[in-house]
């Protein structure tokens, strides 16, 4: 990566908000004179977009859920992020693998052991600079995604579920405090948008 480049990923439950403020993120990003790709996960390529599309309709248990996750971010770092990244770009994903331990990890059960080699296995020891969690309880994130879209067989889990999924981000956060920024999503989103500048500026983005 050279000395230019920063790899930013937004992460949260679904319904935080997270996608609300990826734009203005990014076009803060570009004022300051970084070029910026913009990617998601699951997805960003051809071949991971079609794998995000079975993750996200088809039924499946949370091992396959990882496997098919992870073949897309294999792909997705190969063919879109490291090569941005060595060209000097800034790259804002929406989620990545905090994505993957709090969803099957914490929510679905899995083990964690299994996940971490799978992430040693695809991601070669790379991992994000910085990362945005935007943390919500999960009664509030239920509600605003009633309000917001039809839900896929994600959002269709109980509370209970993302609840889970909420202590699989905090526990990631806990053990990676440099990198995470956490960010009160039950604000207004002036507030969090505040509070999302105040970590970019501290971290001289």
């Amino acid at each position: 990566m050279s000395s230019s480049s920063r790899f930013i990923t937004f992460e949260g439950i679904d319904g935080a908000g997270k996608s609300t403020h990826i734009a203005s993120v990014s076009q803060r990003l570009r004022e300051r004179g970084a070029e910026v790709l913009n990617t998601r996960e699951p997805g960003g390529t051809p071949l991971a977009e079609s794998l995000r599309a079975l993750f996200l309709h088809s039924s499946m248990d949370g091992l396959t859920e990882a496997l098919l996750v992870f073949a897309g971010r294999r792909d997705h770092l190969r063919q879109v992020i490291v090569p941005a990244l060595a060209a000097g770009k800034t790259v804002v994903c929406d989620r990545f693998t905090d994505a993957s331990f709090a969803y099957q990890g914490a929510g679905r059960g899995m083990d964690l052991a299994v996940l971490a080699t799978l992430e040693q296995w695809v991601q070669e020891g790379r991992q994000p600079d910085l990362t945005f969690w935007f943390d919500l309880p999960a009664e509030v994130a239920a509600q605003r995604r009633a309000a917001a879209r039809e839900a896929d067989r994600f959002e269709q889990q109980d509370l209970e579920f993302f609840e889970r999924v909420r202590a699989g981000y905090a526990a990631r956060a806990a053990a990676a405090p440099q990198r995470f920024a956490r960010i009160d999503a039950s604000l207004s989103v002036a507030e969090v948008a505040a509070q999302i500048a105040a970590h970019l500026e501290a971290r001289g983005c």
